[in-house]
C-alpha cells in the first residue's frame, strides 16, 4: 500500500522531521541548562538582596554573604558573557571550495533551483565545487563566510546552506544523473530551514568553532589563557550536545532521503554505481598520476578531464566495468557550465593544495601542466631527477671519483652509468645453510684424520648408549638452530649495501621536503599578508571582491595521499628510474602515461610492466641477472653515461 500511495515515503519523511526536530530541542536545552546555571549566581543575589530590603534577610551574616554571592555573580557573568561572545564571533571551519557564481554556470544554477521547486524545498544559496568525490550542503551564514561567499542569484535566501558538489561529478556523471544524485542532498535544505534546527546547528558549530580558538596564532600569553578557558568550557558543552546533533543530522538525512524519492529514483539506482566508479578512478589518478606531477613541482591542469580517461581506461581493462564508457556519448553535466576549462583549472590547483600542500597561486617552482606535455615534462624530468639523486648518494657513500667495483673487484665505467649502479647493490652469491654444514663436516674428518682407532670404537660405543637421547638432542639443536636462523634473517639485512643506499637516500629526500615546506610556507605568509593587505584597502574604498577559492591557507596538505615511504621503496623507485634513463637514452624507449599506475616507461609502444620485479631482486636480494637478463633482451646499453637533470 505504501509503494502505490506514496504514503510510506511521507511517513519516513515525517518521521525523519520530528526526530531532527526533536534532537534539535534537546542541543538547545544543553544550551539552556549552561544558560541556567550562569545566570544563578546573579538569581540567588537577586533573593539575598530582595529579603533585605523587605526585612526578612537582615544581620551581619546576611550582609557578608550577600557580598559574597553578588561578587561570585559579577564573576560567573563575565565568564559566561566572554563564552557567549567567543561562540558568536569564533568563525566556523569551512570546506575549501572553488565558488561558482550564477554567470559561471547557469545551467547548473537552473537545474538546482528546478531540482529544489520539485522537492518542494528552498534553494541552495550558492553552489561551490570541491576536488573530491562527495556533495553536501555547509551552512556558510557566519559574517566571516558571507564577505567570502559569491552570490547564487536574486531570489535565494541568505540563510539557506550552500550546496557542495564534488567536482570530479560534473565530469564523468551525465545531466540526468548529477540531478538523481543531488536530490537527496537539495531536499536537505527543507529541515534546514526549521527554525530549531538551524539554531541548533549554529550553536554547534560555535561550540565547535570556539574549541580550536585556542589554537590560534598571534595570540599574548593572558589572552591564550583565557582561550583556553573558553576552549574547556567549550569542549564540556560539546561533549553534552554531540549525541544529540548526529542523531539530529542522521533525521535530517532520513528526511531528505524519503522525499528525494519522488524525483528520478530509478536513475538514482544507476548513479550511486557511478558514484563509486568515480571515487576509484579519482584515487587511482590523484595517488598515481598527479603526485608525481606535484612532487615535481608541477601541477596538472585539468584533473577532472583526466578523471574521465582513467575511468575509461578502466572500463577498457576491467570487464567489470564494461558498458559503463557507453555513457559518454549522452550529454555530460560540465556542459552546465560556461567555461569548464578555467573552472578545471581551478579545481585542480585547490587539489594540489588540499593534498599536497602546494602553494595558494601558480609561481616559478610551481607551475600548471598539460596531459600532452605529462611525459616529457613530469615523468622524463622525474626519472632524471631521481638518477642524478642516486649518483649523488653514491657519490656521498665513498664513490666519488665516479668508479666503482663490481662482485668480483673488476673496475666499472665511470660516470652516472647503470652499470655503476648494479656493480654497488650487486653481492656476492652466499652459500646455503647445507653447503656450509658439508664444508664443516669435511674440515672436522680431514683434521681427525690421525685418530685412534680403539678412540673411535669408545666414541662409537658411547654414541650406542645415548642413541635415544641424541635423536632427541639433536631435534631440539635443529629447532634452535631453525630459530636461530629466523633471528638471523630478521636483524641483518639481505643486502648491506642497499641498506645503507637507502638510508642516505632517505636523509637527503628529507632535507629536500623541509627546504620545500620552508618554501612554501614563506610564500604562504607573503600571500596572506597581501590578501590582508588588499582587504584593508577594500574596506577603505568601500569596495568587496569575491575570491575564487574559499577556505584555509598552508604550507601543510591537510589529507595526505600517502603514508611517508619507506628508504626500500624510495631505493627501488630510484633504481627503476635509473634503468627508465639509461632505455631511453640508448634504446628506443620513451616516456608516457598510463591514467591507472601514472609514469609508464614504453618499449617499441608498449608498456614494459615485468621491470619492478627485476629491480627489486636487486634491491632487496642483491642479485643482478634478471635486471641484466631484462637489460639485454631490450636493448639497453647499461655501460653508457645516461644524462641526468
Amino acid at each position: 500500500m505504501y509503494g502505490v500511495s506514496g504514503t510510506g515515503s511521507d511517513v519516513g519523511e515525517e518521521w525523519g522531521a520530528r526526530a531532527a526536530r526533536s534532537r534539535a530541542l534537546a542541543v538547545l536545552r544543553v544550551r539552556g541548562r549552561a544558560l541556567g546555571l550562569a545566570v544563578l549566581p546573579a538569581a540567588v543575589a537577586v533573593v539575598l538582596y530582595a529579603g533585605g530590603v523587605t526585612g526578612h534577610f537582615t544581620g551581619s551574616g546576611w550582609d557578608a554573604a550577600r557580598w559574597v554571592v553578588t561578587v561570585l555573580a559579577v564573576l560567573v557573568l563575565i565568564a559566561a558573557t566572554a563564552v557567549a561572545l567567543v561562540v558568536a564571533r569564533a568563525r566556523p571551519a569551512a570546506t575549501p571550495t572553488v565558488e561558482l557564481a550564477e554567470t559561471a554556470a547557469p545551467d547548473l544554477y537552473r537545474l538546482v533551483r528546478d531540482l529544489a521547486d520539485r522537492l518542494d524545498v528552498p534553494a541552495p544559496a550558492a553552489i561551490a565545487l570541491t576536488p573530491d568525490c562527495d556533495s553536501w550542503l555547509e551552512d556558510r551564514t557566519h559574517r566571516a563566510h558571507r564577505a567570502l561567499r559569491t552570490p547564487g542569484g536574486e531570489g535565494e535566501s541568505e540563510g539557506a546552506p550552500v550546496l557542495v558538489i564534488g567536482s570530479p561529478f560534473l565530469w564523468w556523471m551525465r545531466v540526468g544523473e548529477l540531478r538523481a544524485v543531488l536530490a537527496p542532498v537539495v531536499a536537505g535544505t527543507g529541515p534546514a530551514a526549521q527554525p530549531d534546527i538551524a539554531a541548533a546547528r549554529r550553536f554547534v558549530r560555535g561550540l565547535d568553532a570556539a574549541v580550536a580558538v585556542p589554537g590560534t596564532p598571534g595570540l599574548d600569553p593572558v589572552r591564550r589563557i583565557g582561550a583556553g578557558a573558553v576552549g574547556q568550557v567549550a569542549r564540556v558543552l560539546l561533549r553534552a550536545c554531540r549525541g544529540h546533533a548526529a542523531e539530529m543530522e542522521r533525521g535530517v538525512a532520513v528526511a531528505g532521503s524519503e522525499r528525494a524519492q519522488a524525483v528520478d529514483y530509478g536513475v538514482r539506482i544507476v548513479a550511486q554505481e557511478q558514484v563509486g566508479l568515480a571515487y576509484a578512478g579519482w584515487d587511482r589518478l590523484l595517488t598515481r598520476v598527479a603526485l608525481p606531477a606535484w612532487r615535481m613541482g608541477r601541477w596538472p591542469a585539468k584533473l577532472d578531464a583526466g578523471v574521465v580517461s582513467a575511468l575509461t581506461e578502466l572500463s577498457r581493462r576491467d570487464r567489470l566495468a564494461d558498458g559503463f564508457s557507453s555513457r559518454l556519448g549522452e550529454r555530460p553535466a560540465c556542459d552546465l557550465l560556461e567555461e569548464p576549462g578555467a573552472v578545471d583549472e581551478a579545481a585542480s590547483l585547490l587539489a594540489a593544495r588540499l593534498f599536497h600542500g602546494g602553494p595558494a597561486a601558480p609561481g616559478p617552482d610551481w607551475s600548471p601542466v598539460e596531459w600532452s606535455q605529462y611525459p616529457e615534462e613530469v615523468v622524463d624530468r622525474k626519472w632524471r631527477t631521481d638518477a642524478a639523486r642516486l649518483h649523488q648518494v653514491l657519490d656521498g657513500l665513498g664513490l666519488a671519483d665516479g668508479t666503482a667495483r663490481g662482485a668480483g673487484g673488476e673496475r666499472v665505467a665511470e660516470g652516472p652509468t647503470l652499470t655503476r649502479v648494479i656493480a654497488h647493490l650487486a653481492t656476492e652469491p652466499t652459500k646455503s645453510a647445507d653447503a656450509r654444514a658439508e664444508a664443516d663436516t669435511d674440515a672436522a674428518l680431514d683434521a681427525g684424520a690421525g685418530v685412534d682407532t680403539a678412540d673411535a670404537a669408545d666414541a662409537a660405543d658411547t654414541t650406542d648408549a645415548a642413541g635415544a637421547d641424541t635423536d632427541i638432542d639433536a631435534e631440539d639443536a635443529t629447532d634452535l638452530d631453525l630459530d636461530a636462523e629466523d633471528v638471523e634473517d630478521d636483524d641483518e639485512p639481505v643486502n648491506p649495501a642497499a641498506e645503507a643506499l637507502a638510508g642516505a637516500l632517505s636523509a637527503l629526500l628529507a632535507r629536500e621536503e623541509a627546504a620545500r615546506e620552508a618554501r612554501v610556507a614563506a610564500s604562504a605568509l607573503t600571500a596572506e599578508a597581501a590578501a590582508r593587505s588588499a582587504e584593508k584597502d577594500d574596506r577603505h574604498s568601500g569596495g568587496t571582491s569575491a575570491p575564487v577559492v574559499s577556505g584555509p591557507d598552508g604550507p601543510l596538505p591537510l589529507f595526505p595521499l600517502q603514508p611517508p615511504r619507506s628508504g626500500r621503496d624510495l631505493l627501488a623507485d630510484h633504481v627503476t628510474a635509473m634503468v627508465c634513463c639509461a632505455a631511453v637514452d640508448t634504446a628506443e624507449a620513451t616516456p608516457g602515461l598510463d591514467w591507472l599506475d601514472g609514469p609508464a616507461l614504453l618499449v617499441g609502444g608498449e608498456r614494459a610492466t615485468d621491470l619492478g620485479p627485476r629491480v627489486l631482486a636487486l634491491v632487496e636480494e642483491g642479485d643482478p641477472e634478471p635486471l641484466r637478463v631484462w637489460l639485454a633482451r631490450t636493448g639497453v646499453r647499461p655501460e653508457k653515461p645516461v644524462r641526468l637533470v
